[in-house]
Parts: structure tokens; C-alpha cells; sequence
């Protein structure tokens, strides 16, 4: 009789317990309760998922909140381009307002050879490390051509060649990751307007005696562009593309200043144009060269 009534007080309690637990976790649920805006799922829905922070935020779920709070426009990914863009300004029922993509452009074309007074570096290599030793190279504002760059890209889209950074326009989705890591600052991220923009490959602040007596290629803040063409703005004798005002369909007079600069720093970047095809389309393609995997060991005599 005895084990039956603690059997019976046992499960009452835990019956009591399991109530009041019921009502806290109710009651819980109710005071603390966030709303989720159904249309975060809905952009998260539709983004490409790469995380890459291109938009400013961390990931792709803070990238939904911010548009739907209104922190941010629809168009803001930078990888998922149009077709994401028009998905999401219809999730939350806005018109898309005129917008490009935005890819980053490298402002400097020195390669190893036509930098000057150059040391050999042996510390980390890493842009970053060699940015804090003073004359490493004579330009202060160049590309160092360590890679850091290279080893943020998710998509494979920047490569060191010849000692200077080149952006591969067909692979690269505009996460801005090598903008961010770029010790020096020489590569920003421009609205392409059209397949093809033009980039000052430039960015000392140095005057013009001083930047040749650095580098072969780099402006000499002549001010011959900015005579030419409304297009180019001077700035601690740098000259800079106003891509506010860029329009593709009206380079007649930036044209000019293009053919007039002494340095040939005013250059286009982007995928190859129709025009640039046909330029090369007749040169002959150097044969491939296949590997040969032969050894040493392969062309040993044995005596035995």
C-alpha cells in the first residue's frame, strides 16, 4: 500500500511539474516571441548563398534582413547580378531603379620591369607584411605583387602576372574581397557601365619628377586629361575618372585625352570587345607543350 501512494505522489509531482514547465515555456513563447518577416526567407530564397560579404554584411541572411528593413536596395548583390536584383526588388513589390555591377578595377600597370629601385624582399610574403617595410620598392603606392589578393578570391578571378595583379573579368563576380585586403588601396570597385571601362592605372600622389624616377608607367599628374575632358578630375596630382558622369555612348572628347597622355595610363578593363577580337584573331596560337614526365633515372645506363 505503502509503494502504491509513493508510486501515485511520484508521478503527481512530475504531472504538476510538467504543467507549470508547460505554462513558463507558453508564457516564454509569448513574451520573448520575434517576428520573422516572412519575406527574409523569401530574399535568402532567391540569393546565390556565397556569403562573400560583397553587399557590406556578413552573410546572406543579414543581407535579407537589411533589404527587408530597408537598409539596403535590392540590387545590393553584388554576385547575383540582374536576375537577383529584379527577384528581390519583387519580393518586397519595389521598381528597380538603374543600377550596374560593380568589379573591381587595379590602379597600377607597373609590372616588374618597369619598376624602379627595387630591393629584394625576403621577409612574409605576403602584401600585407611587406607594406610595413619601408623601400621595399621605390613607389610607395604600386602594386606589390605578393598576392594577398589572389588568395581571398573565392572564384579564382585575380592572378599575379608578371608582378602585378590582373582581374579575370569573365570568372569575377564583384565580391570585392581583393579591394578589401589590399594593403595599399590600389584596387577599388567601379560601376561598369558598359563591358569595357576605363581606368586610370595609377595611384601615386607623387609629382611627376618624382614618380619617374620610381616607375616607367606611372602619372605624372600633367594634368593633360583633365584639359581635355570634363571626364577627369586632378587630385593630389592624380587624375580620376568621375564615373558619375561616364557615359559610354559620349567618349569623343575622353577619347582624345586617352591618345594624349604622355604615360599611356588611361586604359580600358573588362572582357575583350568585338574590335579586340578581331585585332588578334590572326595570330598564331603557340603550339601546346605537353608535359614530359621522363626522369633521370629514365636515361641511366645499368651495368650489372
Amino acid at each position: 500500500m505503502g509503494d502504491m501512494v509513493t508510486v501515485a505522489l511520484a508521478a503527481g509531482t512530475m504531472l504538476l511539474l510538467a504543467v507549470v514547465m508547460a505554462l513558463v515555456l507558453g508564457w516564454a513563447n509569448r513574451k520573448f516571441y520575434v517576428f520573422v518577416d516572412p519575406r527574409v526567407d523569401a530574399v535568402i530564397n532567391v540569393l546565390p548563398g556565397a556569403n562573400c560579404g560583397g553587399c557590406g554584411r556578413v552573410n546572406c541572411s543579414e543581407y535579407a534582413e537589411a533589404v527587408v528593413h530597408g537598409e539596403l536596395g535590392p540590387n545590393a548583390c553584388t554576385v547575383g547580378g540582374q536576375s537577383v536584383a529584379q527577384q528581390t526588388a519583387d519580393i518586397m513589390g519595389v521598381e528597380l531603379d538603374e543600377s550596374w555591377p560593380y568589379r573591381p578595377a587595379v590602379h597600377c600597370r607597373a609590372t616588374t620591369d618597369a619598376r624602379l629601385h627595387r630591393v629584394q624582399y625576403v621577409g612574409e610574403q605576403t602584401c600585407t607584411a611587406a607594406n610595413l617595410v619601408s623601400g621595399v620598392q621605390g613607389c610607395a603606392y604600386g602594386c606589390l605583387g605578393l598576392g594577398d589578393c589572389v588568395r581571398v578570391c573565392d572564384y579564382d578571378a585575380i592572378h599575379i602576372v608578371d608582378g602585378l595583379a590582373k582581374v579575370d573579368y569573365d570568372t569575377c563576380t564583384g565580391c570585392g574581397a581583393c579591394a578589401r585586403v589590399c594593403p595599399r588601396n590600389i584596387i577599388s570597385m567601379i560601376p561598369f557601365k558598359s563591358e569595357q571601362m576605363l581606368v586610370v592605372a595609377c595611384s601615386s600622389s607623387d609629382v611627376g619628377p618624382d614618380v619617374k624616377a620610381v616607375c616607367k608607367v606611372g602619372c605624372i599628374g600633367c594634368q593633360g586629361c583633365s584639359k581635355r575632358s570634363d571626364l577627369f578630375k586632378m587630385e593630389d596630382n592624380l587624375s580620376h575618372v568621375d564615373y558619375d558622369a561616364y557615359d559610354p555612348e559620349h567618349m569623343e572628347a575622353t577619347e582624345v585625352a586617352i591618345e594624349k597622355c604622355p604615360m599611356k595610363g588611361i586604359i580600358f578593363v573588362g572582357k575583350p570587345s568585338e574590335k579586340d577580337i578581331d585585332l588578334v584573331k590572326d595570330e598564331d596560337v603557340p603550339e601546346r607543350i605537353e608535359a614530359d614526365f621522363k626522369t633521370t633515372v629514365d636515361d641511366t645506363e645499368w651495368r650489372g
